[in-house]
């Protein structure tokens, strides 16, 4: 059973434990941000199917698994980035190759005009959160 907070983060019951996961290397659309439901919906949408496989990569601050997802033979975290839900996070993406596969899924995303880069200068969600809570 999956309960799906955002683009990027969700919670996964494993027996009786509940684990909060966040995607490693991606940052979505915060919650009221252009694109943050498209992002959820996506998420949604892929992780109803079957099973999960999640490759934990490393805890945040938070106590949340940072990790890859893959669904169906899929890597969850380069498909949100591929449609455009997602941008790479350059600050905690460190894991190579994949960083940089992520990076040229963005900015084919961007050139494509796809999802949140339908938008001129979508804002990312980093820098959103700062003027937010400034």
């Amino acid at each position: 059973m999956t309960h799906v907070l955002d683009g990027d983060s969700f919670r996964v019951r494993q027996g009786r434990q509940i684990q909060t996961i966040r995607l490693y290397g991606i940052d979505c659309p915060e919650y009221r941000q252009h694109g943050w439901r498209q992002a959820k919906q996506f998420t949604k949408r892929v992780l109803a199917r079957q099973r999960l496989i999640i490759q934990p990569m490393d805890v945040d601050r938070y106590g949340r698994t940072v990790a890859l997802v893959y669904v169906d033979g899929r890597l969850l975290n380069a498909d949100l980035v591929s449609d455009g839900w997602a941008w790479l996070y350059r600050r905690y993406c460190h894991a190579q190759p994949l960083c940089r596969e992520l990076n040229q899924l963005e900015q084919n995303a961007r050139a494509g005009k796809k999802g949140i880069w339908q938008k001129k200068k979508p804002m990312p969600p980093w820098v959103w959160k700062r003027k937010k809570y400034k």
